[in-house]
This record gives structure tokens, sequence and C-alpha cells, in this order.
């Protein structure tokens, strides 16, 4: 079973492998981790069901968001196991009288987060050496030094786990694939408020710009490039 069994019809398979989409990449020599928005604003200061986490933070995600958080954790510590870099691109807090345009039009409760919904997960929160960079727009790629940073780094795979999978996730893997990375989504490693929305986006991105996968395939393709190092 992947996320999207059930929701997306076997004519809608069969139209996307008839074109050709869909077919398996490849890790390359140097992966890099992305861990985007997982911020207490995403989950919720603690585990509780979706529409019990939006009454403290409304862009919460609730339960999924921290099913999410409880795979990355251990991907987390072997990517630092093998001292393999991690980033973290993110939402800065807003500063309310210069940061609005559309997104404040779209979504005007982005603006009310107070600054403890901003503080990272703690059970995946950065460490020393890992590279924090803050956005103002979807894409960890937008107006930010990613690219400069995973060049410095000498990456050329980047696993991306985080939230939403529609939105900011999406948007950085389509980013990341148009500048030639291999893009990996370690498919229990994102969240959305969506569930529909999640397993979609998963499916189309899995077609066309990156593999998605389990967890425990994504760790074991770490482990796999690290015997043969």
């Amino acid at each position: 079973m992947r996320p999207w069994s059930g929701i997306i019809t076997e004519d809608e398979d069969k139209r996307y492998d008839a074109a050709g989409f869909g077919r398996l990449g490849s890790i390359g020599k140097r992966p890099a981790l992305l861990i985007i928005d997982v911020q207490y604003r995403t989950v919720g200061k603690q585990r509780a069901p979706y529409w019990e986490a939006i009454k403290q933070y409304p862009t919460a995600c609730g339960e999924d968001g921290w099913r999410a958080v409880d795979h990355i954790a251990p991907l987390l510590a072997e990517f630092r196991r093998l001292g393999l870099p991690v980033l973290y691109p993110h939402v800065a807090r807003k500063n309310v009288d210069t940061d609005g345009g559309r997104l404040a039009e779209k979504v005007p409760s982005i603006m009310t987060i107070d600054e403890a919904g901003y503080e990272f997960v703690e059970e995946v929160a950065p460490v020393s050496g890992d590279v924090v960079l803050p956005k103002k727009h979807p894409s960890a790629f937008f107006g930010t030094p990613l690219v400069s940073h995973l060049i410095d780094l000498g990456a050329d795979t980047l696993f991306v786990t985080g939230c939403t999978t529609s939105g900011c996730v999406r948007s950085s893997v389509s980013d990341a694939f148009a500048y030639n990375f291999k893009v990996i989504v370690p498919e229990e490693c994102v969240y959305d408020r969506s569930p529909t929305s999640h397993a979609v986006n998963l499916w189309d991105m899995n077609a066309k710009y990156a593999d998605v996968m389990p967890t425990a395939d994504a760790i074991g393709m770490l482990q796999a490039l690290s015997a043969k190092a």
C-alpha cells in the first residue's frame, strides 16, 4: 500500500505510466537532509488531534505532524551518525508591518502565530553545525542562500522532509529538481493538514520530481551508500 492507494484511480496510474512518468531515480554520492518548517506552529505543542491542535495554532497539522516527527527522528539520527549535512529551511517569525503580502491575504491566520510557535520541535531540532535558513515563501530555495550552502557542502541529493506536503515541501522539491538535485521524499516524514492533498501530491511528486519511498527504504539507501564509501 502506498499513501495514495485508494485515492488515485487505476486509470490515472495507467495514464502516467503510459506517458513514461514515475521511473526510479537514484541516490548520489553526497546526500543532504532538508527539514522544512518542523516547528510547533505546524504540529502543536502537544500531541493532539487536528481539531484540538488548531485551537492553539491555526496552522497546526496535529497528530499527522507528530507521526511525521517520529519518522524524521531516526532519519535525522542516521544523517548525524554518517556526518552528512542537515539543513533547516523554516518560516521566520512574521513582522506584521512588513511581511503581509499575498500570503497574509490568502491565509491571514499565519500572521497571528506567537514566538513559541516558531520554535523548532525539540525531537528534531538543529544542533551546532546544522544550517538554519529562514524563508519568507513556500520554497526553501526562493530568496534564500540554500543553493550556495548546498554547493559548499558538495551535496548532490536532497532528502526532503517536513510540511506541508502540498505546499512548502512540494515547492521545494520542484525547485530542487529544477536545479538538477536528485530528490528523495521519505513518505512518512512529510505531513499536511489535508490527507487527500498529502496523498495526491506524493503521487504526483513521485511521478515527476522525486523518488517517494518508505522511510525505512530511504534509511537503507543511506546505509548502503555509507557501506560503499
